[in-house]
């Protein structure tokens, strides 16, 4: 029902899908998100929406491989089906012209920051991108990203910034140090979205912190149902708790408790290792009867 129309390889663990859904791609908005299982009995996981195509009924997704489903999924081709696939879910990124605006993207984050910013362009506003990964293989997307970000002519900085953390592209830096920089530099900023890792998110709002530029980050946490009548996805934030499905997934980075939210991603370690060390074995065994 939900087939996949196109797969490409972005790194050795990332990959995109495009997914045919008609009526998820009629109402999907940047910073969104949809839910998805891989096979009748999987479980669900979110992923942000990268891209979406109205005319053509089709949702982009970027994914890396890191678990069980996110495995499962990297192993299925153009023809194949989801079993599942809701949305659109979550708040979308409210879109206005604010001014300059910096879109920070992180590992897959890069993927999720893309529409954001091509819709904050679209919306008049200047950006500036921030790109990082752990090394050049794992760098993606910065051709896209070039594409909605602003050239300076006063060749005084770029108007795409990429960064590595052990230098094999662009400049070796993590992601909030050039953040950092422009902002000490005077150049005024109006808003800033972060979207990576959550380590990545939490340093890069600490960076922002003492400028006082309002900061967005899009939480990550363990979801279930994305309806908010789980709860596992709830956090704190400004000293309440929120449920990221209903009430973000963007928040302020300034208020998000990230010592909690950490703690609650390292829930489900052990089980999570458990899970796919037994795919990794059924796999195994499986590519070999093939053989």
């Amino acid at each position: 029902m939900y087939r996949i129309t196109a797969k490409e390889e972005l790194s050795p663990v990332t990959k995109l899908f495009k997914v045919r859904a008609p009526e998820v791609a009629r109402k999907a908005q940047p910073g969104q998100f949809v839910i998805l299982r891989a096979s009748e009995r999987g479980e669900r996981i979110p992923l942000t929406v990268a891209d979406f195509d109205r005319d053509a009924g089709e949702i982009t997704l970027v994914f890396q491989e890191v678990g069980k489903t996110t495995k499962l999924l990297g192993t299925m081709q153009v023809g194949d089906e989801l079993a599942s696939f809701t949305g659109p879910l979550g708040r979308p990124t409210e879109i206005e012209n604010y001014g300059t605006v910096i879109c920070v993207g992180g590992g897959v984050g890069i993927a999720l920051a893309y529409p954001i910013a091509r819709a904050l362009k679209d919306a008049g506003n200047t950006v500036i991108s921030i790109i990082a990964a752990r090394t050049e293989s794992l760098m993606f997307w910065q051709d896209k990203m070039r594409e909605v970000s602003h050239e300076f002519a006063d060749g005084k900085m770029e108007g795409l910034i990429v960064c590595t953390d052990d230098g094999t592209c662009g400049i070796k830096a993590l992601a909030p140090e050039p953040l950092k920089e422009i902002l000490a530099s005077g150049r005024k900023v109006d808003r800033i979205w972060a979207i990576g890792p959550a380590v990545m998110m939490k340093f890069t709002a600490l960076a922002t912190r003492p400028f006082g530029v309002k900061t967005y980050v899009s939480l990550n946490s363990i979801m279930v149902d994305g309806t908010g009548m789980c709860g596992a996805c709830r956090v704190e934030v400004g000293g309440e708790t929120k449920f990221v499905c209903v009430d973000g997934p963007e928040f302020d980075g300034h208020e998000v408790d990230w010592g909690l939210l950490l703690e609650r991603q390292r829930f489900y370690l052990e089980q999570e290792k458990q899970a796919l060390q037994l795919f990794e074995k059924e796999h195994e065994c499986r590519c070999g009867e093939g053989k």
